[in-house]
């Protein structure tokens, strides 16, 4: 499908269909929740059955057309049967959400290569094989919408332990903004989001609960700990609430949109470093998590 130089713009969701990987909570939940309010059908795909089990029960209860899908968003062959779950139930897709994400880390030097490859798997990787599976499905439909989760570290870098996280949400950035240039340059009817939210109240410093066998634990590194403790802390005190962030993608697809900016503070102070590190040499300095 394509569609001239104007704004796509989807305007109307009711009876669409969304998969939200990362969908049994935080962010995803919340998107899944905000989603079924407008009438959306959802697919909620997760790595923790438990969670997810939970989270449909939930959906379900409030009226939603939901089902889950245990999803591993690192394996390509998890990320296709989640497709064809998807068409079997509900036969199209119009939204996709690729949201799932982890964090781990420590100081560069001490990060092993496994962390590295676990959280590059999930955040870069889950993103690339979501919308490699979904892309020609979302083609069938007259108007289509991707949202891929980033994070406004991609544009405020520095902190401490994080160059894992880091690393993979200015990968998932720069493939967002070429994917998004290339389907509008060539007139699809497929709209391309990036959201890059900073602290928000997920469990996001809780990581590690999923991390595969093979992947150690970090949070025995004091420095590492510190500054988990240090993110929990900012998000407890002034992090947004999922639901915020929810309705910020909402309207977002609605008008087409690919900033998505929860904090736009975080992320244009970030950008203006960046380039004041270009032109002038102002090289900027190490900063906490969560700010």
């Amino acid at each position: 499908m394509t569609v001239s130089d104007q704004e796509i713009g989807m305007v109307e969701l009711e009876g669409k269909v969304a998969v939200v990987t990362g969908g049994a909570s935080g962010i995803g939940f919340a998107m899944a929740e905000r989603f079924a309010g407008e009438g959306v059908k959802v697919v909620l795909a997760d790595i923790e059955e438990g969670s997810l089990d939970i989270a449909v029960s939930a959906l379900s209860a409030s009226g939603a057309d939901a089902i889950g899908v245990q999803t591993d968003v690192s394996d390509p062959e998890s990320v296709h049967n989640l497709a064809l779950r998807t068409i079997d139930e509900f036969a199209g897709v119009h939204i996709l959400c690729n949201n799932a994400g982890v964090d781990s880390g420590a100081l560069f030097s001490d990060i092993p290569l496994r962390t590295w490859q676990w959280v590059m798997d999930v955040n870069f990787y889950g993103v690339l094989h979501g919308c490699r599976e979904f892309l020609p499905l979302l083609r069938q439909q007259p108007e289509a919408h991707i949202v891929n989760t980033c994070s406004v570290a991609a544009f405020a870098t520095g902190a401490a332990t994080m160059s894992p996280y880091v690393a993979s949400k200015f990968a998932v950035l720069g493939m967002s903004e070429n994917l998004e240039i290339e389907l509008r340059t060539a007139g699809e009817s497929i709209g391309v989001s990036v959201l890059c939210p900073g602290p928000v109240k997920t469990r996001m410093t809780e990581s590690e609960r999923n991390r595969p066998s093979g992947v150690v634990s970090t949070l025995a590194d004091p420095v590492r700990r510190s500054s988990v403790e240090r993110l929990a802390d900012t998000t407890a005190a002034s992090g947004l609430e999922p639901g915020h962030v929810a309705e910020m993608v909402v309207d977002a697809i609605r008008t087409n949109r690919f900033f998505i900016l929860p904090h736009p503070d975080m992320a244009l102070k970030g950008v203006e470093r960046r380039i004041a590190w270009m032109r002038d040499g102002t090289a900027p300095g190490a900063r906490e998590a969560g700010t």
